[in-house]
């Protein structure tokens, strides 16, 4: 499986209703089939393999490479199970815009309707809401996050039964016109702020050059040095962003002028990152907000990273300042690195931007296949189906 996020076009239509209402059928019988044979938990698996989540959809007669796929499938999945939801052992949370707000309480109620108890239905909120703020506040790619939906097993009172969970979450980038789409799983996860998406694909779209990739491994340093410094408290924070903000205007000014990095004490940038870099563009000197956000977190006293992202009211912003400070001030230089590497989800015929992963392709096609035949659907139905698998490139 290969890591990275999936890109595609923004799609403004409304799926119809005809439409809709067979994917909720056909979906209906997708999900049974595929929990008979694999498992509740091997379902969930399934659902973070963007590849895999794409092909679904792709069985369900929707766009293959439009940014509506991911709301609809998941809108269709979720009413499809409607019901049925503790025969199959699988729940679906949340969807696109204020539905996706809707997770803490949807999970909380299924938590007490299935007496996982408390600190099993708080745990799943807790990865719910910490996988939005990562891709929201540490993948800073331009997308602005519209669809978050939880998916996950009944866990199980006995000892190593966790059951499973998944997210697919998707943004928008309006300038560029794509979405972007993102995967986690929950037996992939060692650390949810270092690496922790599952699967990663990029299907058209462009990769973006203004990025700010904390969760990188590259950037542990930032993410080690950004605890440090709320550590240490206030006063001795607010002195670096002090001389950030003095900075950040000088290079502003500089840019302007062409004057070149080595003249700065406190930077020692090459050429070509001095155009490019975020502290150019960014401005700290109005946000009294930003000053009451560190305040707070320096009064916390967050142990790692983690826990730092975790407290309420810090974001993007926040996030941005402290590795901005670790890097012009420290020397602590975080990822700048798109996640998103790849161009197709299983290689290029020409091997751009990889070679085919013959493997991959071949798995999914047939086990999607194997899947339709198995589902008690119309003969002439099971036959369309697999031909459009056939003709997936």
């Amino acid at each position: 499986m290969q890591r990275g996020i999936a890109t595609f076009t923004l799609d403004y239509g409304k799926c119809p209703k005809w439409l809709f209402d067979r994917m909720v059928a056909l979906g209906r019988e997708m999900v049974a089939v595929i929990v008979a044979e694999e498992g509740p938990d091997e379902f969930i698996k399934r659902i973070a393999d963007p590849v895999w989540f794409q092909s679904l959809g792709t069985v369900l007669a929707f766009d293959w490479n439009a940014s509506g796929l991911t709301t609809i499938l998941t809108a269709a999945l979720k009413e499809a199970i409607r019901g049925r939801e503790k025969e199959l052992g699988i729940f679906i949370c949340g969807g696109k815009g204020k539905t996706s707000l809707k997770v803490p309480d949807e999970i909380t109620n299924w938590g007490y309707r299935l007496g996982i108890g408390e600190e099993k239905t708080n745990a799943l909120i807790y990865n719910s809401k910490m996988s939005a703020k990562v891709d929201s506040s540490l993948v800073q790619d331009g997308y602005s996050i519209y669809h978050h939906s939880f998916f996950f097993s009944r866990p199980s009172d006995k000892k190593g039964s966790e059951g499973a969970w998944a997210v697919v979450q998707q943004g928008m980038n309006t300038g560029n016109q794509t979405a972007r789409r993102y995967h986690w799983y929950s037996e992939n996860i060692n650390d949810l702020v270092c690496e922790p998406h599952s699967g990663i694909s990029q299907v058209g779209g462009v990769n973006s050059d203004t990025v700010l990739n904390l969760v990188a491994k590259d950037s542990e340093k930032t993410r080690e040095l950004s605890t440090e410094m709320v550590g240490v408290g206030y006063k001795t924070l607010m002195k670096d962003i002090q001389l950030l903000r003095k900075h950040s205007s000088n290079l502003s000014q500089m840019a302007k002028w062409g004057i070149g990095p080595n003249q700065l004490i406190l930077l020692n940038l090459e050429n070509k990152e001095f155009d490019t870099h975020p502290v150019i563009n960014e401005d700290f000197s109005k946000s009294k907000y930003l000053e009451k956000i560190l305040y707070k977190v320096c009064d916390e006293k967050p142990e790692n990273y983690e826990k730092l992202l975790s407290l309420q009211g810090v974001g993007p912003k926040t996030m941005r300042a402290l590795a901005l400070v670790g890097e012009v001030i420290y020397g602590a230089k975080p990822s700048y690195e798109d996640p998103a590497r790849y161009s197709f989800a299983h290689g290029g015929k020409d091997a751009t931007p990889y070679p085919v992963d013959c493997a991959t392709y071949d798995f999914t096609i047939n086990k999607m296949k194997s899947y339709v035949e198995k589902t008690k659907i119309a003969g002439l139905e099971k036959r369309k189906i697999i031909q459009t698998l056939e003709n997936v490139d």
